[in-house]
């Protein structure tokens, strides 16, 4: 089947075979999923007011959406309730009291199996966040709308700070663990950071990985740290300053465990957390996320998307330190009473197998991880996942980017086996949780491999054209979300008209999500990837993701990256970086090959200029390609900040393939030439 059969707008979508899936769920038909989901978008206020009356408030709203002032929108006005209360207080008055709450695994491993350990129930978690909501209140006088900034690896200190502050009406802002200090300073000078939590160190990939001297080299330019917490991980010897930086340990040995803290009554539309994100251009972005909003969106996602029960062991694979994390790792889960695994370091170390004896290890349920980690583990081969008992897995999705169909059928035959639902969400930091994906928890419509699926109830997403008109079916167009929901940001941090300009300038009264989209004659829709992460060869516009999913889909390859080199005379020509599946060796034959299986699936104009075989791409620890760095190596430019790096030597990988490359063509033609 043809992958796309013309290259301007009209598609023909591929693997539109349907998998009907998940026994004991209810089965949906596509069209009674859409007549299900056309009463939701009638009246969206009402719709979302049914959903988050189900929160426990401590004052009811006095109207579900406050539109008055759009785009900067108020869910649920006047009512009042708290993040902290919601996701520990209420069940640790009730029978899920000595239930687990996080199953905590550090990364450094033994003989016997994983070296650190932890098991939080509901009530530890309630003790635990009581004693730092006080030390934070009494000792550092954190007050409502102060901002804590938070830059620690993924331990069980994380999510109780978050919860802690939470409950005393702060806000906080997560800054990812492997960010330098400038991006640091940026982040803390921005939404002026009273006081700081870190940690001596974290692990990744059996390495020791600083975090305390990035801090103190951050705070030499931020003013508005009055103190510093320090936790204790890998035992790292670190400087300490004096009146300024303290060990958590110590702080907290001061503290009762019986202190308690009564969480603060905050207006829903208070801010939770203020968490930035990068774009192509501009300072990073500092999106607002509210309290009853987003509390109203994790709870219908946690229940539509995961299906989630009291039963349940669920683990996502994210880090903490981006949306997935805050949203489906801890908010989303302890706000349904779920037991959730948290792992500190990479799912790959000291073996390859490492996430696969995780989850037979804990009988996970529910996993939730992402398409390159899922690609990484298919080049390292089947005996991997084969060697451990993954019956315990009832559901999973993925998240991050598109899903290529390759990926999604390995993972599924393997992990899943056959109906059990497999998902493929799509959402976006802005979004604050899950827009397009299946929802077994309301009834299972036959899966797509590749697919994200249709919108979930209550979310009216639609393709537009250039012009903001919507695409006919099987043409693609740009993804947008036509009516406000809870959840959506509130603002961008201190830049309203930003916000404005960014998010609702493009099209009138839509929200502009800055992907590509397609949408198919059942209504599932096909996200293809960011729309700036276009190559335009002599005048046609190809995405990367098309020409990489195109690319996957050989038998030969495992992972791969794409991107544009320029051209004098096309403008630009696509370039393919590969990993080869093991037992799979690179030649002059196979290059070919890959080049007509592309120009095949595509068409003519995505011919590759040129395929470099790699054993490793630029890729952030959360597992996804940097192909803003590659794209400067073969344009021969600064590879600029790669502090999200996870391995510095996939860089000179990358460089190495392509001046090897270069040479054998140089030389190829010094040859045909003489």
């Amino acid at each position: 089947m043809r992958y796309l059969v013309t290259l301007s707008v009209n598609w023909s979508l591929p693997f539109n075979e349907k998998i009907q899936v998940a026994e004991g769920i209810k089965s949906l038909t596509p069209e009674a999923f859409r007549q299900l989901h056309e009463s939701s978008i009638k009246d969206p206020a009402t719709f979302w007011a049914k959903v988050g009356s189900e929160l426990d408030w401590f004052r009811k709203w006095d109207t579900p959406l406050d539109n008055s002032n759009p785009p900067f929108y108020k869910w649920f006005a006047g009512g009042e309730l708290n993040a902290s209360y919601l996701c520990v207080d209420r069940h640790a008055k009730s029978w899920r009291r000595d239930k687990v709450a996080f199953y905590w695994e550090g990364e450094p491993w033994e003989k016997s199996g994983p070296k650190d350990r932890r098991t939080l129930t509901y009530a530890d978690l309630y003790r635990e966040v009581n004693r730092v909501a006080y030390l934070l209140r009494s000792r550092y006088d954190i007050q409502r709308g102060d901002v804590i900034g938070i830059y620690l690896p993924m331990i069980p200190e994380l999510p109780i700070l978050m919860l802690a502050a939470a409950r005393i009406g702060a806000a906080f802002t997560v800054v990812f663990s492997g960010f330098s200090s400038d991006a640091l300073a940026d982040r803390f000078n921005d939404s002026n950071v009273k006081l700081v939590v870190t940690a001596d160190s974290g692990w990744r990939r059996g390495a020791v990985t600083p975090l305390k001297p990035v801090v103190d080299t951050a705070l030499a330019h931020v003013k508005s740290v009055r103190h510093v917490l320090v936790v204790r991980r890998s035992g790292l010897n670190v400087e300490m300053h004096s009146g300024r930086d303290e060990w958590w340990d110590e702080a907290l040995s001061h503290v009762s465990s019986g202190a308690k803290v009564e969480p603060e009554k905050m207006k829903s539309e208070d801010t939770l957390y203020i968490l930035y994100t990068s774009g192509t251009t501009g300072k990073p972005k500092g999106q607002v996320h509210d309290t009853g909003g987003y509390l109203t969106l994790l709870h219908a996602t946690m229940r539509w998307v995961f299906d989630a029960r009291d039963e349940d062991v669920y683990w996502c694979a994210a880090d903490i330190g981006w949306v997935t994390g805050h949203s489906y790792i801890v908010f989303g889960p302890l706000l349904e009473g779920v037991t959730s695994v948290m792992y500190e370091g990479a799912p790959d170390y000291p073996s390859p197998d490492r996430w696969a004896s995780i989850i037979e290890r804990y009988g996970v349920t529910l996993y939730y991880t992402s398409p390159t980690a899922i690609r990484s583990f298919m080049k390292l081969g089947d005996e991997w996942v084969k060697g451990h008992d993954l019956s315990s897995v009832r559901l999973m999705h993925s998240v991050g980017e598109p899903i290529n169909p390759a990926a999604y059928r390995w993972f599924s035959s393997l992990v899943g086996k056959p109906r059990i639902p497999f998902g493929s969400t799509w959402w976006m930091t802005e979004t604050g949780g899950i827009m397009i994906s299946h929802v077994p928890g309301v009834g299972m419509i036959p899966m797509k491999p590749g697919t994200n699926g249709m919108p979930i109830p209550g979310i009216k997403a639609e393709v537009f054209d250039e012009q903001g008109k919507p695409q006919k079916p099987g043409e693609r167009g740009y993804l947008v979300i036509q009516d406000p929901w809870p959840g959506m940001p509130v603002t961008i941090y201190k830049d309203p008209e930003r916000f404005k300009q960014v998010y609702f300038s493009r099209f009138k009264g839509a929200f502009y999500s800055g992907d590509y989209a397609v949408k198919d004659e059942d209504g599932y829709f096909w996200v293809l990837g960011r729309s700036d992460e276009v190559i335009k060869v002599a005048g046609h516009r190809l995405g990367t993701y098309e020409l990489e999913s195109a690319l996957v889909q050989h038998p030969a390859v495992a992972e791969a990256a794409v991107v544009g080199r320029p051209d004098e005379v096309k403008g630009e020509v696509p370039v393919a970086f590969v990993i080869l599946r093991q037992a799979k060796a690179p030649s002059e034959e196979l290059r070919r090959e890959l080049n007509l299986w592309v120009r095949e699936k595509v068409g003519p104009v995505a011919a590759l200029s040129a395929v470099y075989f790699v054993s490793k791409l630029p890729k952030t620890r959360s597992a996804k390609i940097m192909r803003r760095v590659v794209s400067a190596v073969v344009s021969d430019r600064d590879v600029g900040d790669t502090t999200t790096l996870e391995d510095g030597a996939s860089v000179d990988e990358v460089r190495r393939a392509y001046a090897e490359l270069a040479e054998e063509v140089k030389e190829s033609r010094v040859h045909s030439a003489t």
